[in-house]
């Protein structure tokens, strides 16, 4: 069965620091392109993150830039979200998803979320 389960989520103090994170089963995350999205309450889903297919470039979105950081562990099938300096508007449930081509919003595997609170 293929799938991805993402964990690391939790409730932290604006400042404070979380790692996410999303390890897959069934596949080989090395070949896919993977993104990290988020998806505050009340709000839509939002492209955080990701890591290019191939050379495993990373790119950010502004709101998240020298913030937050992917990196992947291959013997463990698993990607990273590292962040750092949270503030309460990072707020939200955080997806990861595969896709054997690039990073959008209609990505072939997606986790179900886990949750990030930011609140003093």
């Amino acid at each position: 069965q293929l799938q991805l389960v993402e964990s690391g989520g939790g409730s932290v103090q604006p400042g404070g620091s979380l790692r996410l994170s999303c390890t897959a089963s069934g596949f080989t995350l090395d070949n896919y392109a993977i993104g990290w999205f988020r998806q505050a309450p009340g709000k839509e889903r939002k492209w955080v993150s990701c890591m290019r297919r191939g050379d495993g470039y990373r790119y950010y979105a502004d709101s998240v830039l020298g913030r937050f950081t992917v990196s992947r562990d291959n013997a463990r099938n698993t990607v990273y979200l590292q962040m750092n300096d949270l503030r309460t508007e990072d707020t939200g449930v955080y997806y990861c998803a595969a896709d054997e081509v690039l990073c959008d919003d209609n990505m072939d595997f997606w986790g179900k979320g886990t949750l990030v609170t930011v609140s003093s």
